[in-house]
């Protein structure tokens, strides 16, 4: 769908420079999305592995992070190969509903309630992030939590739209749980891409 240099705006990683792909596709359909121009990915023009490399090597930064959409919906095998190959770090960011695919060095795993994740992304998931919606959301990322591997950084992130009713309920979930932290869309707040 798109790909952009800017600054890694949520998570363990926030603050961080990155290269952004955003793949086009997705089949999970959270109401709340702020990218839903990426589900149908027969609108986007496809770019191939080579102009990807083309693209990051011209960059100073080592992140580069495959994003959607639902990224995992297309095998990631070939293209983190040659971003790797590139001297570049891989990262995702997927719903974890489908097969794993690709070469990572950090998965960044945010499950949604609209689509069941696969059993294979908790052990391989660094980081797992919670997108807060309503005051359910606690309990139902204290079940995730607990599949995930004892490394894996836990992260509660409150929805865009709703960050004004939901922060103060995740500073106090937080305080009250500290193996949990806080993540902000701090991109959003910065009025960066």
């Amino acid at each position: 769908m798109e790909s952009f240099y800017t600054i890694q705006g949520e998570g363990a990683y926030q603050g961080h420079a990155a290269y952004f792909i955003r793949l086009g596709g997705c089949d999970v359909g959270c109401h709340w999305c702020d990218v839903k121009e990426s589900w149908d990915a027969s609108v986007h023009p496809q770019k191939s592995i080579k102009s990807l490399i083309d693209e990051i090597s011209d960059i100073e930064g080592n992140i580069v992070v495959i994003t959607g959409g639902e990224p995992l919906m297309h095998d990631l095998d070939v293209l983190t190969h040659a971003i790797k190959d590139n001297g570049k770090r891989t990262h995702i960011e997927t719903s974890g509903t489908h097969k794993l695919t690709g070469n990572w060095d950090w998965v960044t795993f945010s499950p949604k309630k609209f689509k069941k994740p696969t059993d294979e992304i908790y052990d391989a998931a660094d980081e797992l992030k919670i997108v807060v919606y309503n005051k359910s959301d606690l309990e139902w990322a204290e079940m995730h939590s607990k599949r995930v591997k004892s490394s894996c950084k836990l992260y509660l992130q409150p929805e865009w739209s709703k960050a004004d009713e939901m922060i103060p309920l995740i500073i106090d979930y937080v305080k009250m749980n500290p193996n949990w932290n806080i993540s902000l869309q701090v991109h959003k707040f910065m009025q960066i891409p």
